[in-house]
């Protein structure tokens, strides 16, 4: 009697999973996608195929304050984060192995394994002593800590990259007597460069989409788009809301696949 030979291309039951699990996932986003086209008031009822809605959004002036608070945010945000991750990168990278490089790996990338809530709930403190002392509330706290937040976000790719790449062009450049601004000017950013807006996109992402620490540090009339739709649910809502909702996963949707392919690149 012979065993059957164990292999590893075949694992029956992972095909029905996936499929299972893909439609799980995707099932509810694409009826939320085909509702934003809904013509009734309904959320639930379908009254025929329209695009009024996403033209109600578009002449909302609280949808356009909300989007443009959102991309003034995050485009700060995103800009400070890849700054820092860089930085940070190089810090952690570009050295010799010492005591503590694993505890700042871990400080780094904290935002990544500590609750989003618990995050946003310490920024609230921090942030309203500094309101009493300074009398400011204006929108530098949402950037304050959407920056904090969407650092690991664009570290990680940018530190990837850096532990792939080979030392032997930076090492020539020294060789010629390049100064260290010159070797990262002109050789390490170059190489870097796919990494460095691939971190900017995802960091860029994140902070378009984050609900939980903005609701909690935002002052009155600072929604972002995200907050908005949540307080839109909360009362009477309409199709109008789900044609939001698709803009914002179009616009995810292709900064994402954009990051895919910067990421892949190779140089």
């Amino acid at each position: 009697m012979f065993r059957s030979r164990f292999d590893i291309k075949s694992q029956p039951g992972f095909g029905f999973i996936t499929l299972f699990t893909f439609f799980a996932l995707y099932l509810p986003i694409g009826a939320l996608v085909v509702y934003s086209f809904n013509d009734a008031e309904s959320l639930s009822q379908w009254g025929g195929f329209s695009g009024r809605w996403f033209v109600a959004a578009w002449q909302n002036s609280a949808v356009q304050d909300a989007a443009i608070r959102s991309l003034i945010i995050a485009l700060w945000a995103a800009s400070l984060a890849t700054i820092a991750a860089l930085m940070a990168a190089l810090a952690t990278t570009r050295t010799a192995p010492y005591r503590g490089q694993t505890l700042k790996y871990a400080m780094i990338n904290q935002p990544l394994m500590v609750p989003e809530v618990v995050t946003a709930v310490a920024l609230l403190i921090v942030f309203s002593r500094i309101k009493v002392w300074t009398g400011y509330s204006g929108l530098g706290y949402l950037v304050l800590a959407h920056t904090a937040f969407c650092i690991p976000f664009a570290y990680l790719p940018i530190r990837a990259r850096l532990e792939s790449m080979d030392l032997t062009l930076e090492r020539a450049a020294a060789d010629l007597y390049a100064s260290r601004w010159q070797t990262f000017r002109h050789v390490t950013l170059p190489l870097l460069r796919p990494a460095v807006i691939a971190g900017f996109m995802l960091a860029f992402v994140i902070s378009l989409d984050d609900v939980v620490i903005t609701e909690f540090v935002k002052s009155g009339g600072q929604d972002t788009l995200p907050t908005y739709m949540l307080g839109q649910l909360r009362r009477e809502t309409t199709p109008e809301i789900n044609a939001i909702a698709t803009v914002f996963l179009a616009l995810s949707t292709v900064l994402v696949v954009i990051f895919f392919f910067i990421n892949r690149k190779k140089q």
